[in-house]
Parts: C-alpha cells; sequence; structure tokens
C-alpha cells in the first residue's frame, strides 16, 4: 500500500501535463504582474509599508519600497521560474516552487496597491492571524473527525451552537471561562448526536451533519430573536483580552502579532502542535489513522473500531465548540443570528486544502484570512477592484489546487463509511 503511494505521487510529480499546467500558471501570473502591476505604477512611485501593529512596544520605521522596481523584479523571477517549470520543471520541489511564486505575486499585488500609498503590513498580518483562528479550529475539528472515517459536515452548526450557549452561560455566570467550558460541551453534546446517528445508527453522515446544522441554525436565530435581542442580560459575556508574553511581545514586528493575543490565538498554536504530533508520532495517532482508513484490518489487530470513532467525533465536537466560543467570547461580545457566517464549512475546506494535516490546515485557514483582511484594507486605500472578487480569490484558488495543481488531496480511505462489525 505505501510503496503504491509513494510510487503515485511521484507520477504524479513527474507528470508532463502537470509540470506544463503549473508552468502556464506561473507565466499567467508573472504576465499579470509585469502587464497590469507595474504599468498601473509610475517611474518615482514608493509603496510604503507600516512595521507595527495595534499595542506594539517596540516601534519600526515604515518600510518602504521603489515600486516599479519591486515589480520588474517580481516578475522576472515568476516568469522565469514559468520558462523554467515549463520546459524542465523542478521536480520534485515544485510545491516549494509554487509556494514562493504564490508568495512573490500577492508581494506585487500589495506593492502595486500601496504604491503612493501606505499600508500597515503588520495589522495586515495581525488580521489575517485573527480571522484564521476560527476557519482553522474548524479545519481540525474535521481533521480530528474524518480521520477516524467520520464525515462531519456538522461543525458550522456545533459552531453556532457553542457560540450561543458561550453567551448565555458567560453572561449569566459573569465568567468568561465558564461560558467557554459551556460552548465546548454544547459542541461535544452534537457531536454525540452526530456520531449516535451515523455510527451506532448508520445514518448517512451527510445526512445527519446537514440536519444538525438546520437544527442549529433554526434553534440558535429562535432563542437570540426570542430571548436576547431585548434582553441585554443575556447577551452581554464580555471578552478575552489579549495579553503579552514578556520579552516576546518586543520582538520587532512579529511580537505584537504572534505575542500579544487572546486565549484563543495560543490556544490554535497549541492545538496544532499537540495533534500534529499525537496524529503521526503517538500509538493513539496510528490507531485513529488505521480506523480511518482501513477498519476491518484495525478490528482484526484488536483496536475497537467504534469506541475509537467515538472518541475522535467527540474531541472533533469540543473542539468545535471551542471555535464557536471564539465569535462571542473572544472577538464580538455577544451572540447575533448565524454568526458564525459559513466559517464552518470553510473550515472544511481549509481541511482538504491541507490534506487533512493540521498544519497544512492552519495553512489554508491563512490563506482564507488573508483574502478577509486584504478586502478591508484594499477598501480602505480605494483600489478600484470589488471587495467581492477578493473574497472570491481562496475559493477559485482552493478549486485550482484540488483539481491537480499540487496534487490530488487523498481523503481517508473509510471516511464516510460505516462499519459494520463481522
Amino acid at each position: 500500500m505505501a510503496v503504491r503511494t509513494a510510487l503515485r505521487k511521484q507520477v504524479e510529480v513527474d507528470s508532463p501535463t502537470r509540470r506544463i499546467a503549473i508552468g502556464a500558471v506561473f507565466l499567467v501570473l508573472g504576465l499579470i504582474t509585469l502587464f497590469v502591476f507595474a504599468s498601473g505604477v509610475g517611474p518615482e512611485d514608493q509603496s510604503s509599508f507600516g512595521l507595527n501593529a495595534s499595542g506594539a512596544t517596540t516601534q519600526v520605521d515604515p518600510w518602504k519600497v521603489p515600486a516599479l522596481t519591486a515589480l520588474y523584479v517580481i516578475a522576472a523571477f515568476v516568469l522565469g521560474a514559468g520558462g523554467y517549470q515549463m520546459f524542465r520543471g523542478f521536480h520534485h520541489r515544485t510545491n516549494q516552487v509554487l509556494a514562493l511564486v504564490v508568495f512573490a505575486f500577492m508581494f506585487g499585488f500589495l506593492v502595486w496597491a500601496a504604491a503612493g500609498k501606505s499600508l500597515n503590513l503588520a495589522g495586515l498580518v495581525s488580521t489575517t492571524l485573527s480571522k484564521a483562528v476560527p476557519i482553522t479550529l474548524g479545519a481540525l475539528s474535521g481533521i480530528l473527525c474524518e480521520r477516524a472515517g467520520v464525515v462531519n459536515i456538522a461543525i458550522e452548526g456545533m459552531m453556532l451552537s457553542g457560540a450561543l450557549t458561550g453567551a448565555i452561560v458567560g453572561s449569566v455566570s459573569g465568567s468568561l471561562w465558564v461560558g467557554l467550558l459551556a460552548a465546548m460541551l454544547t459542541g461535544l453534546l452534537m457531536a454525540l448526536l452526530h456520531g449516535w446517528l451515523s455510527i451506532k445508527y448508520k445514518v448517512n453522515q451527510i445526512i445527519s451533519g446537514t440536519v444538525i446544522n438546520i437544527f442549529a441554525t433554526g434553534l440558535t436565530s429562535y432563542i437570540s430573536a426570542k430571548f436576547l435581542q431585548h434582553n441585554e442580560a443575556l447577551n452581554n459575556p464580555g471578552i478575552f483580552q489579549p495579553f503579552n508574553i514578556p520579552g516576546l511581545v518586543d520582538i520587532p514586528f512579529i511580537g505584537a502579532i504572534l505575542f500579544r493575543n487572546n486565549i484563543f490565538v495560543y490556544a490554535l498554536f497549541i492545538f496544532l502542535i499537540v495533534m500534529q504530533v499525537a496524529l503521526f508520532n503517538t500509538r493513539w495517532g496510528l490507531r485513529m489513522r488505521a480506523v480511518g482508513e482501513h477498519p476491518k484490518a484495525a478490528d482484526t489487530l484488536g483496536i475497537n473500531v467504534i469506541r475509537t470513532r467515538y472518541y475522535s467525533v467527540m474531541l472533533g465536537g469540543l473542539m468545535a465548540g471551542f471555535a464557536g466560543g471564539y465569535f462571542t467570547l473572544g472577538s464580538v461580545g455577544r451572540f447575533d443570528e448565524v454568526m458564525t457566517a459559513g466559517r464552518g464549512f470553510i473550515g472544511l475546506a481549509a481541511m482538504i486544502f491541507g490534506n487533512w494535516t493540521p498544519f497544512g490546515s492552519f495553512g489554508a485557514g491563512l490563506l482564507f484570512g488573508f483574502a478577509d483582511a486584504l478586502a478591508t484594507r484594499l477598501a480602505i486605500l480605494q483600489i478600484p477592484i470589488p471587495s467581492e472578487f477578493l473574497l472570491m480569490a481562496p475559493y477559485v484558488a482552493t478549486m485550482i489546487i484540488l483539481a491537480g495543481v499540487v496534487g490530488r488531496s487523498q481523503a481517508p480511505a473509510a471516511d464516510g463509511v460505516p462499519y459494520e462489525k463481522e
């Protein structure tokens, strides 16, 4: 199995069609940089990038870049990479080069957008990180479920329910921590319902998740309209305030971005590391992945498939509830109807984009978060691009990448397949 997978991946990497397709993408990006971005910039224009995020203790002078020169250099690099990829190919380094090209193109876009103006780059990165938090947490919830073979599209409903419960309990108890615990337990209860339907009674997992989403949307909207809209005491929990990590927060540029946050951002980094190690370097993770890949073989080796799937779904529910708590206890400080705005579904896209890995999903979450943050920033700069097009960009990129630019994502083999013990 492992040998076949390795050979298939090698064939994908060395495929002439893939090589030419990626080369063509590079050339298109280079031509856009040269004939669209560079042509709209004057020879004397400079792009000024602010390097101080909100709350930064160490101030850094803005970074000023000669716009036209920078765009010419970026265009030359991207076009050169495209030509080499088209005729020779970077082979096993293709994905790394792709990441560099995309980064260069996005920087060129920012240079063009900020030409003759000032863009707070540190603020953009900080906003990107904060917007990526609920998306990545939703993706981690999906990974916990699907690595064990259970499709969970109910993450959106779990997040929404957790957000509502967190707001109410946090308001009534006067404790944000109690509210956060309630949010996580709500996600756990919703996950148990999903597991009960899909694991025990073998209900179609897509249908089960859809039902839970519809139920959560209707119930939270009703409670919000009936009890919360006119009762501030039930919907005013407050939010977790950012706190500094001494010493690290003084680092120029990245200090205020990474080390001045609330508990949700710090928890995200902890979850990423713990999940990466647990999934791929522990016996527990090996058993979970075995259940998701070949449950019959896992059962033969003495692994309790049903119990493993229940535990995984429950952990995913706790993660989704925690993500829901972010909206009411970490960001807004109150509950509003359908306030998750599809972040659970975007989290599933990030999970697939990241090939069912924690850090891959985090990278995808940053992509979606960057598009969201960029749309707001460019509206302030009055760039003549509708914000709707910017919000579409990560979804288009996802479709292109999942269609074969990076290589086909591989879901666990038994994902969504009920297990019938013989």
